[in-house]
């Protein structure tokens, strides 16, 4: 009677064990994406300030050079949560790919001339009809910068086609100029700063400036598959990212948030202390999202309906 009393209480314990979530599922260790600009800066920020590890994440900051290739790292399990731009993650989407937002990064803003089209030295251009016929050099084909700047074009009466663009990582964009591999570069500080106080190259157009207000300029994607498995990592992710947020925005922060970004795409003081910093939208909504669906539709980028409401993890 005494060894079946002490089986069932084993048993009994045994039962209670596996239906509670192990440490493992609930806290799975997350590997996420970033490219070289401060649109990122909420999450330097929540791994600076502690917001993961107080919520018990355990992320890991992996840089990645070119912007399209994160959803296929999303794919291959190489990262759990990254940040294409939405351009490309909804071209992800309407490829077949299983991704959804689970929050947001940088947003657009009008006072922002922290990118634009860098052209190189005696090239010439100086307009959008300059860049007709030439080789320009975009950090992603698909990415932000690259459809951003096709819409600009278009809206001053360019036709984009005509304009041979190459895919080129920031930090390439100086060298491809000074040997004269591409007439301009589509680029954003730190590194057009640095091409034009080296005289490399010059800003033909902060072309920035004709987007509209508080649009993300990155998303932060993870396989369905995944944020299904691990709600709760996934709402501890955003939560850090939400409270990161509210640490940008006070004024008395501010060298903390550039020490942050240096850490992480490697900037020195001098640098840090001149770029602009993209006000922070962890919070992604349906209207930025369409948006964006809106403009790719119109460059004829997307293939297949796309509803955002679906894409979007609440």
């Amino acid at each position: 009677m005494m060894k079946r009393r002490t089986l069932l209480s084993a048993l009994a314990a045994a039962s209670a064990a596996s239906a509670l979530p192990s440490r493992a599922q609930a806290n799975p260790k997350i590997v996420f994406g970033y490219t070289a600009v401060s649109d990122f800066a909420s999450v330097f920020l929540a791994a600076e300030e502690g917001y993961f590890k107080k919520r018990n994440l355990e992320v890991e900051l992996k840089f990645i050079p070119l912007n399209s290739t994160i959803p296929a790292a999303l794919q291959s399990d190489s990262l759990q949560i990254g940040g294409p731009t939405p351009s490309v993650f909804l071209q992800a989407v309407d490829g077949g790919l299983d991704l959804v937002l689970v929050a947001g990064g940088g947003l657009t803003s009008k006072t922002i001339t922290g990118f634009g089209l860098v052209a190189r030295a005696g090239s010439g251009i100086k307009n959008p009809q300059d860049c007709v016929g030439k080789k320009i050099g975009v950090p992603g084909l698909g990415a932000f910068l690259h459809v951003t700047f096709r819409a600009w074009l278009k809206d001053s009466g360019v036709d984009y086609r005509k304009v041979n663009f190459v895919e080129a990582s920031f930090p390439q964009h100086a060298d491809l100029l000074r040997g004269g591999s591409v007439d301009a570069v589509v680029s954003a500080d730190p590194f057009m700063s640095r091409i034009t106080e080296s005289g490399a190259g010059y800003v033909a157009s902060y072309y920035s400036t004709f987007l509209p207000e508080n649009n993300q300029t990155i998303v932060h994607a993870a396989k369905r598959e995944w944020v299904a498995k691990y709600p709760g990592a996934a709402r501890a992710f955003r939560e850090s990212l939400v409270e990161a947020a509210a640490f940008m925005q006070q004024p008395k922060n501010d060298a903390k948030v550039r020490a942050a970004i240096g850490k992480y795409i490697k900037l020195p003081p001098e640098v840090l202390a001149k770029i602009q910093i993209s006000p922070p939208g962890a919070m992604v909504n349906e209207k930025q999202l369409g948006y964006w669906v809106g403009l790719m539709k119109d460059q004829d980028m997307l293939k297949t309906p796309i509803d955002v409401a679906k894409l979007i993890v609440k």
